[in-house]
């Protein structure tokens, strides 16, 4: 499913206009944006729990050349799904 097949379902789903279901996803990408820069994560009841986690720096061999390098730490967003939402998709 992509973008605009998605906010058509949910325009239908809640009853309103396309651009209305547009403006309140991207409302809602905003506000999770802020909470992840926060530190903090989100955690959407009967979903799962989205949040930034952070990788810590390592070695990495090219397998190639056999040349090692060092990958910087980096900052990852990670997805739990809840135990209801694992149940309904079984």
């Amino acid at each position: 499913m992509n973008n605009k097949q998605f906010l058509s379902e949910l325009s239908e789903k809640c009853q309103i206009g396309p651009e209305q279901a547009s403006s309140q996803v991207d409302t809602l990408i905003e506000v999770m944006e802020q909470i992840w820069q926060e530190g903090d994560s989100v955690s959407l009841s009967g979903f799962g729990v989205l949040e930034v986690k952070k990788k810590n720096e390592r070695v990495s061999v090219n397998p190639t050349t056999g040349k090692r390098m060092l990958v910087p730490p980096k900052l990852v967003l990670t997805y739990k799904p809840s135990s209801l939402l694992k149940d309904k998709l079984k």
